[in-house]
């Protein structure tokens, strides 16, 4: 029997409270943070914090929130795995890195101070990287891509693993906090430039399988009427080329900030002439 194919409208809208949930949480804590809490703990030499900082956390809730919910989340859930494969990279590498760098190093440091040895630890970069990943593949074995369609809760509490440990990937880039100091330029490139290598492998799979990889989506109706095979062979290519793309990008970010300032230390000062 062939799958039904239908339309957007489909996928009515509808308020998935969870994430609700979530995103209050989240900007409730941030919002009494910046107003309550930085005036005793923030150092007065220095802004408590900036709108460069809270605009990056807004984005990445608002980014969380858009992949999280209707329709995205209920296409990638009811329909066409492309969709799930842009919830999961959304997740893994924008939010985490707006979440840290929209959140001040004294507020960062407060919150991670009770545990700071255990963060140590798990964001040491090859620690990091591999938790990360470890939990970036477990997310994309068959069974658990089945579990997090049976079940909302595991799909939630999975996103958020997700979440947690692409934050700690990213914690060698960004430095949070000065107590556990950022890669040097240089490493922060290789770093990420080994985290582009290791998504390709189950992109690959995915790409070039020769039958349906994740069975659950089989019977699914088809969004616009694309067929299962084409929608694993999308997804595939998302992971490798969209997730590659935008780490390629940030290590250029790096690299020409990192020549920028390397030109200004070495500039001579101006001479005046009176």
């Amino acid at each position: 029997m062939e799958p039904t194919t239908v339309g957007l409208d489909a996928f009515p809208f509808h308020i998935h409270w969870d994430v609700l949930g979530v995103i209050v949480a989240l900007a409730g804590g941030y919002i009494y943070s910046l107003v309550r809490l930085a005036p005793d703990h923030a150092p007065a030499s220095e802004p408590a914090f900036t709108r460069r900082q809270v605009a990056s956390f807004t984005l990445g809730l608002v980014l969380f929130w858009l992949v999280r919910t209707w329709p995205i989340h209920d296409i990638g859930e009811g329909s066409l795995f492309t969709f799930h494969m842009i919830e999961h990279l959304t997740l893994a590498l924008a939010v985490p890195p707006l979440l840290l760098k929209g959140t001040p190093w004294w507020l960062m440091r407060m919150l991670v101070l009770p545990i700071m040895s255990v963060v140590k630890f798990l964001t040491k970069p090859l620690i990091a990287l591999v938790l990360f990943n470890v939990t970036l593949a477990a997310l994309h074995v068959p069974a658990v891509i089945e579990l997090m369609l049976d079940s909302e809760p595991a799909h939630l509490l999975l996103h958020l693993l997700l979440v947690v440990t692409a934050i700690l990937m990213w914690w060698p880039v960004i430095g949070p906090i000065p107590d556990i100091p950022k890669l040097p330029p240089l490493y922060a490139m290789g770093y990420l430039f080994l985290q582009s290598l290791v998504p390709t492998v189950p992109a690959s799979f995915l790409t070039f399988a020769d039958g349906v990889v994740y069975k659950a989506y089989e019977d699914l109706p088809r969004l616009w009427g694309l067929d299962v095979r084409t929608d694993q062979l999308i997804a595939g290519l998302i992971m490798k080329i969209g997730g590659g793309f935008f780490l390629w990008a940030i290590i250029t970010y790096i690299f020409f900030s990192w020549a920028a300032e390397e030109e200004r230390a070495n500039r001579p000062p101006e001479v005046r002439v009176r």
